[in-house]
């Protein structure tokens, strides 16, 4: 006969697998998330967990709220990219086969939505040395203005956070940073078959070569060098128009041993010929240290922990978080995504041990 606990673990990943279901067929590109938001608020209220809205973004709180403890938050996004065109399957509908459970955002990152989902629905009811919440967050995939960073400030402190991202369960304890610059360089036009004008791409060589060259002396351990490539560059009308402008697009990903803000000053000092515009500096790279209980329980239960090169909402946390969800990054934004059934119900045995153990430790531990 099977035990109480693993009967619940059941009907746990029941539910998972068919909520995830059910958001699959739903559409939720980034912005347009409503009808997916409409879905985890129904799901959540039937639960009884008491959820709250803010335009697309879903979230609860325990009960037993106590400003006198630390608050610990478990987070995913709702929203997906939009389809690829290589797709030999409808992306909107849910197909099983085997153990792999095909549609958009399953993996990306349905599996950490659905079974922190569960994680927080298996823990309100018992006594905790943590409080905890539970978000789902919109645009996520755009960084959008009206996702996790419109709900943030209508929440309590938050201590620490796991975000439910894919990395094969094991725990990217540090993530790259994002930042995008616009290059300009100044020229003068002229007529191409005359000695006149001022190439404006002439201009912006050497500061080009620079770029392509630099090397940043401050390595992470578990990040590598932050990075910068060129990936856009556009310049002149017409063959015999000596262009008197050009514009390009820079790409930084920074480690945590590295601000943003940093960055492009000291780049900016560097170009010879070109000024800089950063479009943003909010995405900042994050980390947690080892030596956090949660990190420290991540080791103790054999996991792996690494630095991640994507980007996710971890970016607009000011707190220390760390990223732990079923699935693999290499599936996320490609076609035929899939998630296995063994992937969620492993991700909910994980968050079990790691969450229940952190939270059930007293802060200090």
């Amino acid at each position: 006969m099977p035990t109480e606990k693993s009967g619940k673990m059941t009907e746990y990943l029941n539910d998972a697998v068919a909520l995830l279901k059910e958001l699959i067929a739903t559409p939720r590109v980034s912005r347009e998330e409503r009808a997916a938001a409409d879905v985890m608020e129904q799901h959540m209220a039937q639960w009884g967990l008491k959820p709250r809205r803010e335009c697309n973004n879903v979230w609860a709180m325990c009960d037993d709220f106590d400003e006198q403890k630390p608050t610990l938050l478990l987070n995913a996004h709702i929203d997906t990219v939009k389809a690829a065109a290589s797709w030999t399957r409808n992306p909107y509908e849910p197909t099983l086969e085997g153990e792999r459970l095909y549609g958009l955002g399953s993996n990306d990152c349905g599996g950490g939505l659905v079974t922190l989902l569960m994680t927080y629905r298996s823990m309100v009811g018992v006594s905790r040395a943590y409080n905890i919440i539970y978000l789902a967050s919109a645009e996520e995939e755009v960084s959008g203005k009206d996702g996790i960073a419109r709900v943030l400030p209508l929440l309590p402190p938050i201590s620490v956070a796991i975000v439910g991202e894919p990395t094969g369960l094991q725990p990217a304890i540090a993530e790259r940073g994002l930042m995008v610059i616009d290059g300009y360089a100044q020229g003068v036009s002229g007529h191409a078959a005359r000695n006149e004008g001022v190439n404006a791409i002439y201009e912006a060589l050497d500061d080009l070569l620079w770029l392509r060259d630099y090397r940043f002396k401050r390595v992470s351990p578990l990040l590598g060098p932050t990075k910068m490539t060129v990936t856009v560059v556009e310049s002149g009308t017409q063959h015999n128009v000596v262009p008197d402008r050009l514009h390009f697009v820079l790409d930084v990903r920074t480690n945590e041993c590295y601000s943003n803000e940093e960055v492009h000053a000291f780049l900016q000092q560097q170009m010879k010929k070109c000024w800089l515009e950063a479009r943003s500096f909010r995405l900042h790279s994050s980390s947690i240290d080892e030596g956090h209980p949660l990190v420290r329980k991540c080791f103790e239960m054999g996991l792996t922990p690494f630095g991640s090169p994507t980007l996710s909402d971890q970016a607009l946390m000011s707190f220390p978080s760390l990223k732990l969800g079923p699935g693999e990054s290499s599936r996320s934004h490609s076609a035929d995504e899939y998630i296995c059934l063994s992937e969620l119900n492993r991700a909910l045995q994980v968050y079990a041990e790691l969450i229940g153990s952190v939270c059930s430790a007293t802060p200090s531990d």
